[in-house]
């Protein structure tokens, strides 16, 4: 699948892209599918266990799909977040910050 770009940057991540729609086409396939199998796997209709079948790989191919770019904004909040801290520190020990 090359047409599913797999790496990101903190600022490519952040905007709205085919990757998005994709994974949130998948989220909802994923959800109606659960749902329907779980009701018919309740009534042992074969066909409720193949949705649950469909419904694990819809949720599968959604977070292979969106995980890369929840890495990439996770990695550059915590990075923004450790520099915040150290400044909050700083500060609340009247040190010098920049």
């Amino acid at each position: 699948m090359s047409w599913i770009r797999r790496t990101w940057t903190p600022q490519a991540a952040n905007r709205w892209s085919k990757e998005d729609a994709i994974a949130a086409a998948f989220s909802v396939l994923s959800y109606l599918t659960f749902m329907l199998g779980s009701a018919l796997a309740l009534l042992a209709r074969l066909e409720g266990f193949l949705l649950l079948i469909i419904a694990a790989l819809c949720a599968g191919a959604m977070y292979w799909i969106i995980d890369p770019k929840l890495r990439a904004v996770s990695a550059d909040y915590e990075a923004k977040q450790k520099n915040y801290l150290k400044r909050v520190e700083g500060v609340t020990r009247w040190e010098k910050t920049e």
